[in-house]
């Protein structure tokens, strides 16, 4: 458990940051512009992670919402299960910010779609030469062996910048579990330890990731419409919704206003 709880504090520490605690919508919009500039410029060389096949992109980034999903859902539920003093209803509330996330995930990728659908041609080949009237979809094109180009917004702008996001703010009432009145078992916070470090790591991949994708593929305004799409998104469901009344609710601790029905919560933890 020391081991687990050293790795905790590391992870705190770094996350204690402001910048990246209060500004990482702004700085996916900078690795965005810049990393776009170093595409253009074409200053980085050829390596692994510009190839689609790395590992990172094959098992982890195409499914990273399956990733997100999977790491939060025991998260939430065990820390916000002691922190909300064994109330079901409370853990099954925040539980349902994950639910959202999935429609707003399923929802935006689905468009996505729909838009490269709607502005794009099914071509001979990458040169563009000959134009196949025969195909309206992008998939029924790629299934004959055919070349689609339409506009293209990026699924892993949107999604990794949205992922991290989220972990960012459902993971910052870490700290809380150290201070309430009844701490849980020494094994369950060891299980909650392993799931919170796990979840830092995955935000380090995603980052790093949705640099590499900056970096190398994607038109610019494909890039900057995902990411927008992701901070957007964020915005609207953790700054504005989950504010307000018959929401999902926010993550406790968080500085900046608290929903009446957490405010007992911390105040009998205090």
């Amino acid at each position: 458990m020391a081991d687990l709880d050293k790795y905790v504090s590391l992870c705190e520490k770094l996350r204690s940051n402001k910048v990246l605690h209060k500004h990482m919508q702004w700085i996916f919009l900078v690795i965005t512009v810049t990393g776009s500039l170093l595409k253009e410029m074409q200053l980085l060389p050829d390596w692994y992670f510009n190839n689609k096949r790395n590992v990172l992109n094959v098992y982890f980034v195409k499914l990273a919402w399956g990733w997100t999903l999977w790491l939060l859902l025991p998260f939430i539920s065990i820390s916000n299960f002691y922190i909300s003093k064994k109330d079901p209803v409370f853990v099954l509330q925040r539980l349902s910010s994950l639910l959202v996330g999935t429609v707003v995930w399923y929802t935006c990728t689905h468009f996505f779609v729909f838009i490269e659908d709607l502005t794009g041609a099914c071509y001979e080949s990458e040169s563009m030469d000959v134009i196949k009237m025969d195909y309206s979809s992008k998939l029924a094109c790629k299934k004959s062996g055919l070349f689609w180009r339409g506009y293209d917004i990026s699924g892993h702008s949107f999604l990794l910048a949205y992922s991290t996001l989220i972990i960012l703010e459902e993971t910052a009432l870490m700290s809380d579990l150290k201070n309430i009145s009844q701490r849980p078992p020494e094994s369950v916070r060891a299980i909650v330890s392993v799931f919170y470090i796990a979840l830092n790591v995955l935000v380090v991949i995603w980052i790093w990731m949705f640099f590499c994708t900056s970096v190398y593929f994607h038109d610019f305004t494909h890039k900057l419409c995902g990411t927008s799409f992701g901070i957007l998104a964020w915005y609207v469901t953790y700054r504005i919704w989950y504010q307000k009344p018959f929401s999902p609710g926010l993550p406790t601790r968080q500085e900046r206003k608290v929903m009446p029905n957490q405010r007992r919560y911390l105040q009998n933890s205090d």
